[in-house]
Protein backbone atom coordinates (compact mmCIF):
# COMPACT_ATOMS: atom_id res chain seq x y z
CA UNK A 1 0.00 0.00 0.00
CA UNK A 2 1.23 3.47 -0.95
CA UNK A 3 0.32 6.73 0.81
CA UNK A 4 0.19 10.02 -1.08
CA UNK A 5 -0.14 13.23 0.95
CA UNK A 6 -1.51 16.19 -0.97
CA UNK A 7 -3.21 13.68 -3.26
CA UNK A 8 -6.00 16.02 -4.38
CA UNK A 9 -3.59 18.57 -5.85
CA UNK A 10 -2.38 18.76 -9.44
CA UNK A 11 0.77 16.68 -9.10
CA UNK A 12 -0.82 14.55 -6.40
CA UNK A 13 -3.78 13.37 -8.45
CA UNK A 14 -1.58 12.67 -11.47
CA UNK A 15 0.78 10.59 -9.31
CA UNK A 16 -2.21 8.62 -8.04
CA UNK A 17 -3.27 7.95 -11.66
CA UNK A 18 0.22 6.73 -12.55
CA UNK A 19 0.42 4.49 -9.47
CA UNK A 20 -2.95 2.92 -10.24
CA UNK A 21 -1.87 2.33 -13.84
CA UNK A 22 1.14 0.44 -12.45
CA UNK A 23 -1.14 -1.75 -10.33
CA UNK A 24 -0.39 -0.26 -6.90
CA UNK A 25 -2.94 0.13 -4.12
CA UNK A 26 -3.15 3.75 -3.03
CA UNK A 27 -4.24 5.54 0.12
CA UNK A 28 -4.81 9.27 -0.44
CA UNK A 29 -4.45 11.71 2.44
CA UNK A 30 -6.62 14.82 2.06
CA UNK A 31 -7.62 17.64 4.36
CA UNK A 32 -11.00 17.40 6.12
CA UNK A 33 -13.59 18.87 3.75
CA UNK A 34 -11.09 19.27 0.91
CA UNK A 35 -12.34 19.22 -2.69
CA UNK A 36 -11.44 15.75 -3.96
CA UNK A 37 -13.07 16.00 -7.40
CA UNK A 38 -9.67 15.33 -9.00
CA UNK A 39 -9.82 11.84 -7.45
CA UNK A 40 -13.39 11.04 -8.47
CA UNK A 41 -13.90 7.53 -9.83
CA UNK A 42 -10.50 6.23 -8.72
CA UNK A 43 -10.26 2.90 -6.92
CA UNK A 44 -8.38 4.26 -3.92
CA UNK A 45 -8.76 4.65 -0.18
CA UNK A 46 -9.29 8.28 0.82
CA UNK A 47 -8.50 9.26 4.41
CA UNK A 48 -8.75 12.67 6.02
CA UNK A 49 -5.88 14.12 7.99
CA UNK A 50 -3.56 17.08 8.38
CA UNK A 51 0.23 17.19 8.24
CA UNK A 52 0.08 19.51 11.26
CA UNK A 53 -1.55 16.68 13.23
CA UNK A 54 1.07 13.98 13.65
CA UNK A 55 -1.42 11.51 15.11
CA UNK A 56 -3.46 11.63 11.89
CA UNK A 57 -0.28 10.99 9.91
CA UNK A 58 0.66 8.04 12.09
CA UNK A 59 -2.80 6.59 11.58
CA UNK A 60 -2.64 7.15 7.80
CA UNK A 61 0.76 5.42 7.60
CA UNK A 62 -0.30 2.19 9.24
CA UNK A 63 0.39 -0.68 6.84
CA UNK A 64 2.11 1.63 4.34
CA UNK A 65 5.16 0.55 2.35
CA UNK A 66 6.01 3.83 0.58
CA UNK A 67 5.06 7.43 1.34
CA UNK A 68 5.01 10.21 -1.26
CA UNK A 69 4.96 13.38 0.80
CA UNK A 70 3.62 16.10 -1.50
CA UNK A 71 1.42 18.16 0.80
CA UNK A 72 2.56 21.76 0.98
CA UNK A 73 1.68 25.38 0.35
CA UNK A 74 2.93 27.43 -2.60
CA UNK A 75 2.60 31.19 -2.26
CA UNK A 76 4.62 34.18 -3.41
CA UNK A 77 2.36 36.79 -1.82
CA UNK A 78 2.42 38.23 1.72
CA UNK A 79 0.11 37.02 4.46
CA UNK A 80 0.71 33.28 4.30
CA UNK A 81 4.30 33.05 5.51
CA UNK A 82 3.43 31.65 8.93
CA UNK A 83 1.05 28.99 7.62
CA UNK A 84 3.44 28.14 4.80
CA UNK A 85 6.29 27.69 7.27
CA UNK A 86 4.16 25.48 9.52
CA UNK A 87 2.82 23.28 6.73
CA UNK A 88 5.97 23.04 4.64
CA UNK A 89 8.51 22.67 7.44
CA UNK A 90 6.71 21.41 10.54
CA UNK A 91 4.33 19.35 8.41
CA UNK A 92 7.31 17.65 6.80
CA UNK A 93 8.91 17.11 10.20
CA UNK A 94 5.70 15.43 11.35
CA UNK A 95 5.60 13.30 8.20
CA UNK A 96 9.14 11.95 8.56
CA UNK A 97 8.69 11.26 12.27
CA UNK A 98 5.43 9.43 11.57
CA UNK A 99 7.18 7.45 8.82
CA UNK A 100 9.97 6.46 11.21
CA UNK A 101 7.45 5.42 13.84
CA UNK A 102 5.34 3.44 11.35
CA UNK A 103 8.39 1.72 9.85
CA UNK A 104 7.62 2.62 6.24
CA UNK A 105 10.10 1.22 3.75
CA UNK A 106 10.72 4.48 1.85
CA UNK A 107 9.63 8.12 1.76
CA UNK A 108 9.87 10.34 -1.32
CA UNK A 109 9.71 14.05 -0.56
CA UNK A 110 8.58 16.57 -3.16
CA UNK A 111 10.85 19.57 -2.75
CA UNK A 112 11.35 22.22 -5.43
CA UNK A 113 13.99 23.70 -7.68
CA UNK A 114 13.41 26.86 -5.63
CA UNK A 115 14.78 25.12 -2.53
CA UNK A 116 18.26 25.19 -4.03
CA UNK A 117 20.61 28.13 -3.65
CA UNK A 118 19.37 30.74 -6.09
CA UNK A 119 22.09 31.24 -8.66
CA UNK A 120 20.01 31.70 -11.78
CA UNK A 121 22.93 32.70 -13.96
CA UNK A 122 24.63 29.36 -14.40
CA UNK A 123 24.13 25.61 -14.37
CA UNK A 124 21.87 24.21 -11.67
CA UNK A 125 22.31 20.58 -10.71
CA UNK A 126 22.25 18.50 -7.54
CA UNK A 127 25.61 19.88 -6.40
CA UNK A 128 23.87 23.18 -5.65
CA UNK A 129 23.02 23.13 -1.91
CA UNK A 130 19.68 23.72 -0.25
CA UNK A 131 19.51 27.29 1.03
CA UNK A 132 17.39 27.69 4.20
CA UNK A 133 18.26 31.40 4.33
CA UNK A 134 17.45 32.13 0.68
CA UNK A 135 16.68 35.86 0.40
CA UNK A 136 14.40 35.33 -2.60
CA UNK A 137 11.28 34.38 -0.65
CA UNK A 138 9.67 32.42 2.16
CA UNK A 139 8.55 29.62 -0.16
CA UNK A 140 12.14 28.97 -1.20
CA UNK A 141 13.29 28.99 2.42
CA UNK A 142 10.57 26.68 3.69
CA UNK A 143 11.16 24.11 0.95
CA UNK A 144 14.90 24.20 1.66
CA UNK A 145 14.33 23.86 5.40
CA UNK A 146 11.93 20.96 4.84
CA UNK A 147 14.46 19.24 2.58
CA UNK A 148 17.08 19.50 5.32
CA UNK A 149 14.56 18.01 7.77
CA UNK A 150 14.25 14.99 5.47
CA UNK A 151 18.03 14.63 5.19
CA UNK A 152 18.31 14.78 8.99
CA UNK A 153 15.72 11.99 9.21
CA UNK A 154 17.87 9.91 6.87
CA UNK A 155 20.60 10.12 9.51
CA UNK A 156 18.05 8.76 11.98
CA UNK A 157 17.46 5.73 9.79
CA UNK A 158 14.70 6.84 7.41
CA UNK A 159 15.08 5.60 3.84
CA UNK A 160 14.18 8.79 1.99
CA UNK A 161 14.77 10.39 -1.40
CA UNK A 162 14.18 14.02 -2.41
CA UNK A 163 12.99 15.18 -5.83
CA UNK A 164 13.08 18.80 -7.04
CA UNK A 165 10.66 19.57 -9.90
CA UNK A 166 10.81 22.77 -11.91
CA UNK A 167 7.69 24.49 -13.34
CA UNK A 168 5.05 21.76 -13.42
CA UNK A 169 2.47 22.04 -16.18
CA UNK A 170 0.04 19.62 -17.79
CA UNK A 171 -3.44 18.08 -17.86
CA UNK A 172 -5.63 17.10 -14.85
CA UNK A 173 -5.14 20.57 -13.40
CA UNK A 174 -8.57 20.65 -11.78
CA UNK A 175 -7.90 23.56 -9.43
CA UNK A 176 -6.13 25.73 -11.96
CA UNK A 177 -2.52 26.11 -10.88
CA UNK A 178 -0.59 29.27 -11.70
CA UNK A 179 1.10 27.46 -14.59
CA UNK A 180 -2.23 26.09 -15.79
CA UNK A 181 -3.83 29.52 -15.62
CA UNK A 182 -0.99 30.86 -17.75
CA UNK A 183 -1.83 28.40 -20.53
CA UNK A 184 -5.56 29.09 -20.22
CA UNK A 185 -4.89 32.81 -20.52
CA UNK A 186 -2.95 32.23 -23.74
CA UNK A 187 -6.01 30.38 -25.09
CA UNK A 188 -8.18 33.51 -24.82
CA UNK A 189 -8.77 35.51 -28.04
CA UNK A 190 -7.26 38.77 -26.83
CA UNK A 191 -3.90 40.57 -26.87
CA UNK A 192 -1.57 39.38 -24.11
CA UNK A 193 0.89 41.26 -21.96
CA UNK A 194 4.32 39.80 -22.61
CA UNK A 195 7.60 40.22 -20.76
CA UNK A 196 11.05 39.03 -21.71
CA UNK A 197 11.59 35.87 -19.72
CA UNK A 198 11.67 32.11 -19.64
CA UNK A 199 11.47 29.23 -17.21
CA UNK A 200 12.11 25.51 -17.11
CA UNK A 201 8.73 23.83 -17.65
CA UNK A 202 8.12 20.12 -17.18
CA UNK A 203 5.14 17.83 -17.82
CA UNK A 204 3.25 16.86 -14.66
CA UNK A 205 3.06 13.25 -15.90
CA UNK A 206 6.84 13.06 -16.26
CA UNK A 207 7.29 14.47 -12.76
CA UNK A 208 4.87 11.85 -11.43
CA UNK A 209 6.83 9.09 -13.21
CA UNK A 210 10.02 10.60 -11.82
CA UNK A 211 8.60 10.21 -8.31
CA UNK A 212 7.81 6.56 -8.91
CA UNK A 213 11.26 5.92 -10.35
CA UNK A 214 12.80 7.71 -7.36
CA UNK A 215 10.90 5.38 -5.05
CA UNK A 216 12.06 2.34 -7.00
CA UNK A 217 15.60 3.27 -8.04
CA UNK A 218 16.71 6.35 -6.10
CA UNK A 219 19.58 6.10 -3.67
CA UNK A 220 18.86 6.81 -0.02
CA UNK A 221 19.54 10.43 0.95
CA UNK A 222 20.01 11.56 -2.64
CA UNK A 223 18.43 14.51 -4.44
CA UNK A 224 17.12 14.33 -8.00
CA UNK A 225 16.15 17.32 -10.15
CA UNK A 226 13.11 16.67 -12.36
CA UNK A 227 13.35 19.36 -15.00
CA UNK A 228 12.11 19.72 -18.55
CA UNK A 229 12.81 22.46 -21.07
CA UNK A 230 13.71 26.13 -20.80
CA UNK A 231 10.91 27.84 -22.70
CA UNK A 232 10.35 31.55 -23.30
CA UNK A 233 6.85 32.82 -22.57
CA UNK A 234 6.31 33.99 -26.13
CA UNK A 235 7.29 30.49 -27.32
CA UNK A 236 4.80 28.94 -24.89
CA UNK A 237 2.04 31.20 -26.16
CA UNK A 238 2.97 30.34 -29.74
CA UNK A 239 2.64 26.61 -28.99
CA UNK A 240 -0.79 27.14 -27.41
CA UNK A 241 -2.14 29.26 -30.24
CA UNK A 242 -0.65 27.07 -32.97
CA UNK A 243 -2.63 24.18 -31.47
CA UNK A 244 -5.96 26.02 -31.29
CA UNK A 245 -5.37 27.73 -34.64
CA UNK A 246 -6.00 31.26 -33.40
CA UNK A 247 -3.29 33.87 -32.95
CA UNK A 248 -3.40 37.17 -31.09
CA UNK A 249 -0.85 39.98 -30.80
CA UNK A 250 1.47 40.53 -27.86
CA UNK A 251 1.75 43.76 -25.91
CA UNK A 252 5.41 44.02 -25.01
CA UNK A 253 5.81 45.48 -21.52
CA UNK A 254 8.96 47.62 -21.12
CA UNK A 255 11.39 46.65 -18.37
CA UNK A 256 10.82 49.79 -16.31
CA UNK A 257 7.07 49.14 -16.22
CA UNK A 258 7.56 45.49 -15.28
CA UNK A 259 9.89 46.42 -12.42
CA UNK A 260 7.54 49.13 -11.18
CA UNK A 261 4.57 46.77 -11.31
CA UNK A 262 6.54 44.12 -9.45
CA UNK A 263 7.34 46.56 -6.63
CA UNK A 264 3.67 47.48 -6.32
CA UNK A 265 2.48 43.85 -6.42
CA UNK A 266 2.10 43.38 -2.62
CA UNK A 267 -0.12 46.48 -2.39
CA UNK A 268 -2.22 45.28 -5.34
CA UNK A 269 -2.68 41.92 -3.62
CA UNK A 270 -3.70 43.50 -0.30
CA UNK A 271 -6.27 45.69 -2.03
CA UNK A 272 -7.80 43.15 -4.42
CA UNK A 273 -6.83 39.74 -2.93
CA UNK A 274 -5.92 38.78 -6.49
CA UNK A 275 -2.49 37.52 -7.48
CA UNK A 276 -0.80 40.12 -9.72
CA UNK A 277 0.75 39.18 -13.04
CA UNK A 278 4.23 40.23 -11.96
CA UNK A 279 5.97 40.15 -8.58
CA UNK A 280 9.60 40.85 -7.77
CA UNK A 281 9.99 37.17 -6.90
CA UNK A 282 8.46 36.01 -10.19
CA UNK A 283 10.42 38.58 -12.18
CA UNK A 284 13.73 37.46 -10.72
CA UNK A 285 12.83 33.85 -11.44
CA UNK A 286 11.80 34.20 -15.08
CA UNK A 287 14.54 36.65 -16.04
CA UNK A 288 17.35 34.44 -14.80
CA UNK A 289 19.52 32.68 -17.33
CA UNK A 290 19.78 29.29 -15.68
CA UNK A 291 20.47 25.90 -17.17
CA UNK A 292 18.62 23.35 -15.04
CA UNK A 293 20.18 19.92 -15.45
CA UNK A 294 18.38 16.59 -14.93
CA UNK A 295 21.27 14.37 -16.08
CA UNK A 296 21.46 12.61 -12.70
CA UNK A 297 17.77 11.65 -12.84
CA UNK A 298 18.15 10.56 -16.46
CA UNK A 299 21.12 8.33 -15.62
CA UNK A 300 20.02 6.86 -12.29
CA UNK A 301 16.22 6.86 -12.56
CA UNK A 302 15.64 6.50 -16.28
CA UNK A 303 13.87 9.86 -16.22
CA UNK A 304 12.96 11.24 -19.64
CA UNK A 305 10.85 14.41 -19.99
CA UNK A 306 8.69 14.62 -23.11
CA UNK A 307 8.84 17.55 -25.52
CA UNK A 308 6.95 20.63 -24.34
CA UNK A 309 4.95 20.90 -27.56
CA UNK A 310 3.35 17.54 -26.67
CA UNK A 311 2.62 18.73 -23.14
CA UNK A 312 1.02 21.93 -24.38
CA UNK A 313 -1.16 20.09 -26.91
CA UNK A 314 -2.36 17.56 -24.32
CA UNK A 315 -3.02 20.28 -21.74
CA UNK A 316 -4.96 22.54 -24.10
CA UNK A 317 -6.95 19.54 -25.30
CA UNK A 318 -7.77 18.66 -21.69
CA UNK A 319 -8.87 22.22 -20.87
CA UNK A 320 -11.05 22.37 -23.99
CA UNK A 321 -12.65 19.08 -23.00
CA UNK A 322 -13.37 20.45 -19.52
CA UNK A 323 -15.02 23.55 -20.96
CA UNK A 324 -17.32 21.46 -23.18
CA UNK A 325 -18.60 19.34 -20.29
CA UNK A 326 -22.01 20.46 -18.97
CA UNK A 327 -21.88 21.89 -15.49
CA UNK A 328 -23.89 20.24 -12.76
CA UNK A 329 -26.96 22.24 -11.73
Amino acid sequence: MILVTGAAGHLGNVLVRELLADGFKVRALVLPGEDTSALTGMDIEIVEGNVLDQSSLEKAMQGIDTVFHMAGIISIMPGQDDLMRRVNVEGTRNAVQAALKAGVRRLVYTSSIHALSRDWTGRIDERVPFDPLNPAGEYDRTKAQASLVVLDAVKQGLDAVIVCPTGVIGPYDYRGSEMGDLLRNFMKPKPHLMIEGAFDFVDVRDVARGHIHAAQKGRTGEVYILSGWNIKFNQLKQMVQDFIGKHTPNIEVPQWAVKLGAKLAPFYYKLTRQTPKFTEYALETVQGNSDVCCDKARKELGYSPRMMITTVADTVRWWLGREKKPRAK
